[in-house]
């Protein structure tokens, strides 16, 4: 055979037949890019902080990091007796510690939701009236003066008949607030607790809809958290999985399932002494909800703990340890996020989570690097894998648990290239490594 002549292969099939398979699958494969667009590549808060509305302030955030400061000041002034209380390893005490401190400084909070609902209460109209103005003021001028969260927004009332108009004035006096007062900020999130049936989500969907064409915004710039509490949200009554149904129902509005820790252990009769995120019940909800939103961009987020980190230094150092451990747990389970009710989670939040990234870095860099390079090393690792691994690095790059010089280093990737293959094209991923 002449250099440069290709050996001939042969074949059964008519080249028609493939190209009948192709036109007969154009319907799914459009169906795959509308349901399953993949990861939106944006940041992802660590945590979400709730505020009740009459108590959100001006200083509320820069009040948190001050009151966590100051729990580390009083029952763990050192990395050395933090990293006693929660068992870190020598070599991870010091840089855990001292980024613990910088980010409680810098940015205690990374998302926070002004509460209407269960941690406001009732109120005469007028007071929420006024309350849910003041809320997209403060926010506002957040944004303009530089010292907002990334992420902030309220959690409004639920869709259910007693609370549905309050819930629905609310949600309209707080945007409309935005608007008067510069517009909607690129943070902003919005929160649908206790949703039940997807209708009450195409009913939140259709209300952001109509809120947009008011004051000529684009169609789908407001997109909203679905919270998973009730039994019903996750399985409806013909045994169907209704968390999937509640996103498709959000017609792309969707960014968000949290998981709402108390209220769906109550719903399932779980005494109140055993009502935790680590429970059964609630690993079998957090499961399904993950199954669910994979590959839609919706985000799956973990409840909270109700034991709080006050009173005597060993009461305290006994909650960090539990907060500690069940952030920890919620990490390995590819739950990224939480929800902390109270400054002093503050300082174990940022502790697991900057362990967590800091303790698996060098090894993700590498096994990266292998990859980008297809170098030979003890793991194969394929392109989903890869995505994984370069999803790790950003998340640890976002929360301030690596910094931008030293993943450079271990790896000579760009930011842009580590967004390369952390959301890659769904064809990508179907190829193997060479």
């Amino acid at each position: 055979m002449g250099q440069g002549q290709q050996e001939k292969v042969a074949t059964s099939l008519a080249g028609a037949v493939s190209e009948e398979i192709s036109a007969s699958l154009a319907p799914v494969d459009a169906e795959l890019e509308r349901r399953y667009p993949g990861d939106p590549g944006t940041r992802q808060p660590v945590h979400t902080v709730y505020v009740p509305g009459d108590a959100f302030a001006a200083d509320t955030l820069r009040s948190w990091g001050d009151q966590a400061l100051a729990a580390l000041e009083q029952h763990a002034p050192d990395a050395e007796s933090f990293a006693a209380v929660l068992g870190l390893s020598d070599d991870l005490a010091e840089p855990v510690y001292a980024r613990v401190r910088a980010k409680l400084e810098r940015e205690p909070v990374e998302d926070l939701r002004v509460d209407f609902e269960d941690g406001y209460g009732p109120r005469p109209d007028a007071e929420e009236d006024e309350t849910a103005a003041r809320a997209a003021r403060l926010i506002a001028e957040a944004y303009r003066d530089g010292t907002a969260a990334p992420y902030m927004g309220i959690r409004m009332k639920c869709m259910e008949a007693p609370v549905r108009d309050r819930g629905i004035r609310t949600l309209d006096i707080f945007l409309t607030g935005l608007m008067e007062n510069g517009g909607l900020p690129d943070g902003l999130v919005l929160t649908l607790p206790k949703v039940t049936y997807a209708e009450q989500v195409t009913a939140m969907a259709r209300l952001l809809e109509e809120f947009e064409k008011t004051h000529g915004l684009e169609r789908g710039r407001i997109g909203f958290e679905i919270q998973i509490e009730t039994s019903q949200a996750v399985l409806a009554a013909d045994g169907t999985a209704t968390v999937a149904r509640m996103i498709q129902a959000a017609g792309g509005r969707a960014t968000g399932l949290h998981y709402g820790t108390f209220d769906y252990s109550a719903c399932l009769g779980v005494s109140a002494a055993y009502q935790a995120s680590d429970h059964p019940a609630a690993d079998h909800a957090k499961a399904i909800m993950q199954v669910a939103a994979a590959g839609t961009g919706v985000r799956v987020s973990d409840g909270s703990t109700n034991v709080l980190p006050v009173g005597p230094t060993a009461k305290v150092h006994d909650a960090w340890r539990l907060h500690f451990g069940l952030t920890r747990r919620a990490l390995a389970r590819a739950y990224y996020q939480g929800w902390d009710m109270h400054p002093g989670h503050l300082p174990t939040r940022y502790a697991a989570v900057f362990a967590f990234y800091r303790e698996g870095f060098e090894q993700a860099a590498a096994r990266l690097v292998a990859y980008a390079n297809r170098a030979d090393g003890d793991v194969m690792d394929e392109p989903a894998t890869a995505k994984a691994l370069s999803g790790y690095l950003l998340r640890g790059l976002d929360c301030g648990a690596l910094d931008v010089g030293e993943v450079a280093r271990a790896t000579g990737l760009t930011r842009a290239d580590l967004e390369g293959f952390a959301v890659p094209r769904r064809a990508d991923l179907t190829v193997s490594a060479k």
